[in-house]
């Protein structure tokens, strides 16, 4: 897919190169992207680097993993990635660095991947959503993208703390992205 290089109005999203994994490595030590994300802990610009040539470089290479560093100002913020790609079917992920979240960022950077892996030269159809039950940030970033929540797998997933619930939403090609209504056990008014 030609999506490697995507823009909004005040965000460029690239493809993570090596001079970004002290700020991705800065990022990792922030105790919730380490709660709910499977960074390496402990992490520095080593375990960053080995990151960006064992699962980004990689992955673009043979369209299974796409990661994009989302830069504002000239400075890395976050990251948002669709992997698991699979009979037209992906799951996104993101993160912000603590000091830049509460200003859509993310929410920006995610729609702007989600409409280019929509995109008529994409075999994309349908993108997942999923988080460790309780992962509520997350849940709002999904919902204001349109994300549907479609429930809570028991035990669906393994995290630092061992086996945890897993929270999962899809987004369709067809879909408006409308924000919907999400149970209130997951988002609460």
């Amino acid at each position: 897919m030609g999506i490697r290089d995507l823009s909004t109005p005040r965000l460029t999203l690239r493809e993570p190169v090596d001079r970004d994994a002290g700020s991705i490595a800065a990022a990792w030590q922030d105790p919730a992207i380490q709660r709910w994300l499977g960074v390496p802990v402990p992490s520095d610009d080593l375990s960053a680097q080995r990151y960006i040539d064992s699962i980004v470089s990689p992955g673009w290479a043979n369209q299974s993993v796409f990661t994009w560093s989302v830069i504002d100002r000239g400075e890395l913020v976050g990251l948002v990635w669709v992997d698991a790609i699979l009979e037209g079917v992906g799951r996104i992920g993101f993160w912000t660095s603590p000091e830049h979240r509460g200003r859509g960022i993310i929410t920006e950077a995610a729609a702007c991947v989600i409409d280019a892996c929509f995109s008529p030269d994409s075999p994309l159809h349908r993108i997942e959503w999923r988080a460790f039950a309780g992962n509520v940030a997350s849940a709002q970033v999904a919902q204001r993208l349109g994300f549907q929540f479609e429930g809570t797998l028991r035990s669906g997933a393994v995290g630092r703390q061992g086996r945890e619930d897993e929270w999962l939403a899809s987004l369709l090609a067809s879909d408006t992205r409308s924000p919907g209504a999400w149970p209130e056990t997951v988002l609460p008014s």
